[in-house]
């Protein structure tokens, strides 16, 4: 069954076309998911034009039960939305039945993660000779001992810093502020880093920059980016990476390890939960690999 085998359709799908430049691509999508919701209709004695918000209902669960994707619904949904709007302008339908059917939950893509090995081995990359790399593996320490996000490492100044009590005080988005715990290791780089490289990076200038770059200045993310690049090619590291990477790694190693999850919202600084549970399906998914690997009956 085609598009053409409903007029209403064609003539929908042009005047889409006129309105906003509709693509080929997009206009075969279309035209594909309207004609196989009017097949469907047809074989239930439903005329397409007259399907009430019920039957959609009934055709989103056969999809589901059918395996389509979310995101396969959800451009149908949209084409079908599309369609009575310009019925309802027509003149042809007197109520658009689609008004209360809510779009699929699509999800968010789950971020990339490293293994422990590959943070242990990102870690050691630095040149601990040099005042740059002592640099990078304090920051480094820091980014996955912390979960921050990459603005909020390079921009940290030196009150902010509180090696007495072992703790960060960090400005999230919306300059929400939150402590976070350093831990025993980046205690240590930190450490070794102010009494062996800052001074030498700043070279007798006065800085507030917990961090500075060679010029002594606050250093940029792309640039710090740009470090972390040059470390994982040197640890092995061939996984793409991303400026959460380390981020995304401290979260799901902790939640592998047994935090729940409102301690990790609370380190991240999330504001809302839901934004945390995302890391749950990593955690997950790991905990499962493990179980069927180890587990006499997994």
């Amino acid at each position: 069954m085609t598009a053409l085998d409903d007029p209403s359709i064609d003539r929908f799908l042009d005047a889409l076309w006129l309105e906003k430049g509709l693509s080929n691509n997009t206009r075969q999508s279309y035209a594909g998911d309207l004609a196989l919701f009017n097949g469907w209709l047809h074989e239930r004695g439903v005329v397409l034009h007259r399907a009430g918000r019920e039957v959609i209902l009934d055709y989103l669960a056969w999809r589901l039960n059918g395996g389509y994707k979310a995101r396969s619904t959800a451009r149908f949904l949209s084409a079908l939305r599309g369609y009575y709007r310009y019925l309802l302008r027509q003149g042809e339908i007197i109520e658009d039945p689609t008004l209360r059917i809510e779009q699929p939950q699509l999800g968010r893509p789950l971020p990339k993660s490293l293994s422990e090995a590959d943070v242990e081995a990102l870690l050691q990359a630095p040149d601990l000779d040099t005042p740059l790399g002592l640099r990078d593996r304090a920051m480094l320490e820091v980014l996955y001992a912390c979960g921050l996000r990459v603005t909020e490492l390079v921009s940290l100044t030196t009150d902010q810093l509180s090696l007495r009590q072992g703790v960060l005080r960090v400005f999230g988005k919306g300059s929400k502020e939150r402590l976070v715990p350093l831990g025993e290791e980046a205690m240590h780089w930190l450490q070794r880093y102010l009494a062996e490289a800052r001074g030498v990076l700043l070279g007798g200038r006065i800085s507030e920059v917990l961090f500075p770059s060679q010029r002594g200045a606050q250093m940029t993310r792309q640039t710090f980016w740009h470090r972390i690049k040059l470390h994982a090619q040197v640890a092995g590291i061939s996984k793409p990476l991303s400026p959460h990477t380390l981020r995304h790694a401290f979260a799901t190693h902790l939640l592998n390890h047994g935090a729940d999850l409102r301690t990790v919202q609370m380190l991240l600084g999330h504001s809302d939960l839901s934004t945390t549970q995302i890391y749950t399906h990593i955690a997950r998914a790991r905990l499962q690999e493990l179980h069927a690997r180890h587990h006499p009956r997994g």
